[in-house]
């Protein structure tokens, strides 16, 4: 029989080995698991940020279509096209008797359509069927012929002079060049679109050529309007400014927006810094601007000391984004000042039920505590930190419409100016010469200053036109009252 003798301080020595080695593997898979968390942490983040759109972020909303549609709550079925139940029934208004120009005709029935009976007539009003159209277009064509003499003192032929209307207007007259200019403008038709409508509807041929040489006449006469509103923009109190992407000879442009309480104008610049600013508005502008986050106007700030009202808008959107956000307290950060910006426009909706002074008091309370939400207890999230920053420079400028008033809190209303100018680059796919710039930007301006007023496109075009030919001061897009 054989007794083995176990040396004690060997077990020991190989247990703590062992148990170093576990040691040693439970750290490295520590480190592979906090390395994963992070990866996981950084990918949810992308993801947020990649879902982004336009309630949650500045892209524009014609971004979103790329999007899967929204799933209808669940307490509310498909809705019906057409009118909703509750709505109030809207009807267009008949013409009055004085424009029903084309004759009124009177119907009678004596027997039943269904047993031939004799009807008894009734004291109400009858049915009425007011029908609108347009007669055939007529083209009024005028012939001015202008003969010549020879002098021979100086050797010259010598043509008798035509009214300058007509010698101006050549062969298209006032009506007709303001009809192309309003297709090629406000209906965003191409020149060959214009030509087959002057075919098959006006029953005239006219060259693209021709077409061209019209257009560049209205630009001309739109000219002089369109420089009384330049000049008139550094005077304003309160602007709305925004700015879109523009294809000039394929190269990436700006046409931006500025939109005055009177009147809207826009101008294309291969710039998109604070220098558009100061060759627009100049470094003495004294009004409030309305505009987003963009660093142009922060520079133009900075620089020119001009007061800017940020979009309310768009910091709502990037407070939305921070509550799509995995981290939980970037998510809390989010939601608590989610919550003072409610507050805040529910005393905004509230204005016509409250004494002034009490307005005023409750609206200056709820932007303070949108302040105080925005600027304590920050989390060390990167995008809470920099909407902190944010608030806690430049803050006051997103409430100057607090303190200012006529001075709107978002900046909706360039961005709904400028959504005509989206449309129209995505069907003209920019311009290619400077002279194509100078009729957009004049086009585009008759056309937005004239429905902000009220007043009509085609008229103001025929006007302007009209005024050219006659060698006459050229119309002017500010109100007359």
């Amino acid at each position: 029989m054989v007794i083995q003798v176990v040396n004690p301080c060997a077990t020991c020595d190989q247990l703590q080995a062992q148990l170093d080695a576990l040691r040693a593997q439970l750290d490295t898979q520590e480190a592979q698991i906090a390395g994963l968390n992070s990866t996981v942490a950084r990918l949810q983040e992308q993801l947020a940020a990649a879902r982004k759109d336009s309630s949650t972020s500045s892209k524009p909303p014609s971004s979103d279509i790329v999007a899967p549609p929204k799933p209808p709550a669940a307490d509310q079925g498909q809705r019906q096209k057409g009118g909703q139940p509750g709505h109030p029934k809207h009807e267009r208004a008949p013409f009055p008797p004085e424009l029903v120009n084309g004759g009124t005709y009177n119907y009678f029935l004596d027997l039943c359509p269904c047993c031939h009976e004799p009807l008894t007539p009734r004291d109400v009003l009858p049915r009425i069927i007011q029908q609108v159209d347009v007669p055939r277009a007529e083209l009024h064509i005028e012939e001015h012929r202008s003969y010549s003499g020879y002098c021979p003192a100086c050797q010259k032929i010598h043509y008798a002079p035509v009214p300058k209307g007509i010698d101006e207007g050549g062969l298209v007259g006032p009506r007709l060049t303001a009809l192309i200019a309003y297709l090629k403008g406000s209906c965003h038709a191409s020149f060959s679109t214009v030509r087959k409508f002057l075919r098959d509807v006006v029953g005239v041929t006219i060259s693209r050529g021709q077409l061209h040489k019209v257009i560049s006449k209205v630009s001309a006469s739109l000219e002089a309007p369109y420089e009384v509103l330049f000049e008139n923009l550094s005077l304003q109190s309160y602007l709305n400014v925004d700015e879109t992407g523009h294809k000039y000879k394929n190269e990436n442009w700006w046409t931006w927006c500025f939109r005055a309480s009177l009147y809207t104008l826009y101008r294309i610049d291969k710039r998109r810094s604070a220098d558009v600013l100061l060759d627009v508005l100049g470094e003495e502008f004294n009004g409030i601007l309305g505009c987003d986050y963009f660093g142009a106007y922060r520079r133009y700030m900075r620089e020119c000391g001009v007061m800017l009202q940020f979009c309310l808008a768009h910091f709502i959107r990037d407070v939305k984004f921070l509550t799509t956000l995995p981290n939980a307290q970037e998510k809390a950060y989010g939601g608590s000042l989610l919550e003072a910006l409610r507050q805040l426009f529910r005393v905004i909706h509230k204005r016509e039920e409250m004494d002034p002074n009490q307005f005023q008091k409750q609206l200056e309370a709820a932007r303070d505590e949108v302040l105080r939400c925005g600027t304590t207890n920050v989390p060390a999230g990167r995008h809470a930190q920099a909407l902190a920053k944010r608030l806690t420079t430049h803050g006051q400028q997103y409430f100057q419409f607090i303190t200012t008033p006529g001075v709107e809190p978002t900046n909706n209303l360039a961005e709904q100016a400028i959504r005509f100018v989206v449309i129209d680059r995505y069907i003209t796919q920019g311009t290619g010469s400077a002279a194509g710039n100078r009729w957009c930007e004049r086009i585009w301006t008759v056309i937005a200053t004239c429905t902000q007023q009220g007043r009509s496109v085609f008229d103001f075009l025929y006007q302007a036109v009209e005024a050219m030919f006659e060698g006459e001061a050229a119309p002017s897009l500010l109100p007359q009252s």
